[in-house]
């Protein structure tokens, strides 16, 4: 199953959803966006585990 992540589960007032197959992939992608999109000043590992509590699970794109 697919898996997303919305930039408005994190607070952020952005419509940007990312989808990806795997949580990896998601997850990087994810990274990329919030840290080059809104300069979110975290360390990667704070990011991630805050991204981690948001992921959404579904059925197809």
């Amino acid at each position: 199953m697919a898996k997303e992540l919305r930039c408005r589960d994190l607070g952020i007032h952005c419509d940007h959803v990312v989808r990806a197959e795997t949580e990896e992939e998601l997850l990087d992608n994810a990274v990329e966006h919030v840290l080059t999109v809104h300069g979110i000043d975290l360390t990667r590992e704070d990011l991630l585990e805050q991204l981690r509590a948001v992921i959404h699970t579904v059925r197809a794109f």
